[in-house]
């Protein structure tokens, strides 16, 4: 049978138009809210690609302190959120602002500061009192100032220290930045701060100056219980608007899955030693 190029030509541009439309789709988007503890240390850069891969998405990620995370999600703004502050987290879904809240992981808590130790509380077994003494002494403390998890935790151990300081004191610093700027501005300045394990250990070799002054050299050598640091994640109730809640949901399963479980406690053993994250979701410790 002859085909006429006339044919050729005219059917040529549906052909195409017909290929292109099975070709792989546009990706979803879904807008995750979380710590700049999770995106700091490079966890998330770390994780994410697999996710992305498995159900042809693309996460949109914002790092702000929990409280800011947690109004994105209030806002209808984001999709899913993924913080470390416990009580809020629980009021968020108590309010109806999200659908749950599901164990991801925990690392701790550890109050770093100048290997000189101006204020001479290295080895202190309680944050609380090593806080009492540097602002006994009133040596510079730079606080994040954000009302992220950390600055929560922060807040709270003053509290049991029976202090409330403030910005009006001048070595009180209250920066209102992240954990990676805060702990660069404390190894450039001398000043104490309190971070978490996996973000300070990740940044470590760019800040010489700072040392772990309260929670030892890894979390089972850390004696101070109120350090515990666990993370959570919260989709967003549909009902807030324009909300990509089946993606949500899949990433809350995968995320707490027992393959990623795995990965995030790889995550940081090869060059730190240790994980800078622990596995903590109800799989993980069904398995």
């Amino acid at each position: 049978m002859k085909i006429s190029v006339r044919f050729l030509l005219a059917v040529t541009p549906a052909l195409l138009f017909i290929l292109a439309a099975c070709g792989p789709a546009e990706p979803d988007v879904l807008r995750l809210a979380t710590t700049t503890s999770t995106d700091n240390s490079g966890l998330l850069a770390a994780i994410l690609p697999d996710f992305e891969a498995e159900t042809n998405a693309r996460v949109d990620v914002i790092a702000v302190g929990t409280g800011q995370a947690l109004a994105l999600g209030e806002a209808g703004d984001v999709d899913v959120v993924l913080v470390h502050d416990r009580a809020r987290e629980d009021a968020f879904v108590a309010a109806g602002h999200g659908t749950a809240r599901y164990d991801v992981m925990y690392n701790d808590f550890i109050l770093v500061g100048p290997a000189a130790d101006p204020a001479g509380v290295r080895g202190t077994a309680l944050a609380q009192d090593a806080l009492a003494a540097i602002a006994a002494a009133g040596t510079d403390f730079a606080s994040r100032g954000d009302d992220s998890g950390t600055h929560s935790k922060e807040l709270s151990l003053w509290a049991a220290a029976g202090l409330a300081p403030t910005s009006d004191l001048a070595w009180y610093r209250s920066l209102g930045q992240g954990m990676g700027d805060t702990l660069l501005f404390a190894d450039e300045t001398g000043a104490y701060t309190l971070a978490d394990r996996g973000t300070f250990l990740s940044m470590q070799a760019n800040l010489p100056d700072l040392v772990v002054i309260v929670g030892g050299e890894n979390i089972a050598g850390n004696a101070d219980p109120d350090l515990l640091n666990p993370y959570g994640v919260l989709p967003v109730n549909p009902d807030k608007g324009d909300i990509a809640a089946n993606l949500a949901q899949d990433f809350v399963a995968w995320l707490t899955g027992v393959e990623t479980q795995a990965l995030i406690e790889a995550y940081g053993v090869d060059p730190f030693g240790q994980p800078l994250f622990y596995p903590d979701s109800e799989a993980w410790k069904e398995r």
